[in-house]
């Protein structure tokens, strides 16, 4: 079995729904080889007010941002690019069909939350830092900022998304099934 990945961390607020795969990755790297390739590109064609890619992703390993997010493209290289840096857990009001499932591939969660929690994360946590933590066995996340606020939500996934996260993607299951 395939290691299972962090979803833990310092969280990314991307406050913007229908964030498609060629912000996430532009489509000029698809010619790279390997996945760490990709690193230093991701969300660099993102076009919104006060993000810099830059500076804003260092030290993140969670996005929440709004609805949509993985829209167009159906290329694994979105997730892939996620992944190399160490972001395997994105929460969202809903996900491309094909992205969100090419998340749980590779052993990584695409987590849906109803609008009114995204709402809530945004207003209560979004102008300051904040970390948070999976509970995968009791499926639920703890968010806290640095000045003590904290808020547990509850989150569902598939049982065979599940699996997937458990045995840290498609390749894991594949491996250990057949």
């Amino acid at each position: 079995m395939s290691a299972v990945k962090d979803f833990n961390g310092k969280v990314l607020f991307l406050d913007r729904s229908d964030i498609n795969t060629d912000e996430i990755i532009p489509a000029k790297y698809l010619t790279e080889i390997t996945k760490e390739a990709l690193k230093p590109n991701l969300l660099e064609d993102l076009s919104m007010e006060g993000f810099n890619p830059a500076t804003d992703l260092e030290d993140k390993s969670v996005i929440i941002t709004r609805s949509n997010f993985g829209c167009g493209s159906s290329r694994e290289h979105a997730p892939w690019a996620l992944e190399v840096n160490d972001i395997n857990l994105v929460i969202a009001e809903n996900f491309a069909r094909i992205f969100r499932q090419n998340m749980y591939n590779c052993g990584m969660m695409a987590v849906e939350m109803s609008k009114e929690d995204i709402d809530t994360l945004f207003s209560e946590f979004s102008s300051e830092e904040a970390t948070l933590t999976t509970d995968l066995e009791g499926g639920s996340f703890t968010i806290e900022s640095v000045s003590g606020k904290s808020k547990t939500l509850k989150f569902a996934i598939s049982g065979f998304d599940r699996t997937l996260v458990d045995h840290g993607g498609w390749v894991g299951y594949a491996d250990k099934k057949y």
